[in-house]
């Protein structure tokens, strides 16, 4: 297979003032798209061309980490599109996913918190994940282009903190930026969606 860059699921400025227009004009149209470019180039120069994004993710951790950085970041982003959506965010979230958020982390309010807390306790580049690990909802965080999907767990929500995520909205304040992710553009629709196909 070869990456390529889906178009945004909204407009532009759709998540403004949370996320502006300059911002995903920078994120998507110009980073998300050098992963593209680069991880083909590395990929058609491997033995993995021939699998699937998340084969090709697994497969090139510890190994090429050239092929690793641009193939991880390239599957983070193309979820990280979807996982918001304008006026998402809010306390209103899919029965059965809230329920197994209640279980497993006590409330959604201790989620949020926990994965706010992720996000800003990362030092330098990487995500805060909300990930399905063992059949139980757990709050993780990587660095740089890591994710769940390589320390055997399935992503369920994901947020970006490396700094071209938030630095021309918000510049150092990375827990303003964490706290309007979670309270205004979450899409939990889309969690929810792969919360259902994780926990079967």
């Amino acid at each position: 297979m070869s990456f390529s860059l889906p178009d945004l699921p909204y407009a532009h400025d759709a998540l403004a003032p949370y996320m502006s227009k300059e911002t995903l004009e920078y994120h998507h149209d110009k980073h998300h798209k050098a992963y593209v470019d680069n991880g083909n180039k590395l990929l058609a120069e491997s033995d993995l061309k021939d699998k699937s994004l998340e084969e090709i993710v697994k497969g090139s951790f510890g190994k090429n980490p050239g092929l690793f950085n641009n193939a991880g970041q390239h599957y983070n982003h193309l979820h990280f599109w979807k996982w918001m959506k304008p006026n998402g965010g809010g306390d209103k979230l899919p029965g059965a996913l809230e329920k197994k958020i209640m279980a497993d982390l006590g409330s959604v309010a201790k989620m949020k918190e926990d994965f706010i807390q992720g996000g800003v306790t990362q030092f330098g580049s990487g995500w805060s994940w909300l990930a399905v690990k063992d059949g139980k909802i757990v709050v993780m965080k990587t660095a740089n282009g890591e994710s769940p999907l390589v320390h055997g767990a399935t992503p369920i929500l994901g947020v970006d903190v490396w700094e071209h995520s938030y630095y021309i909205d918000y510049r150092n304040r990375r827990p303003d930026y964490l706290k309007a992710f979670v309270d205004n553009l979450v899409n939990w629709d889309y969690v929810d969606e792969l919360f259902q196909k994780a926990a079967k």
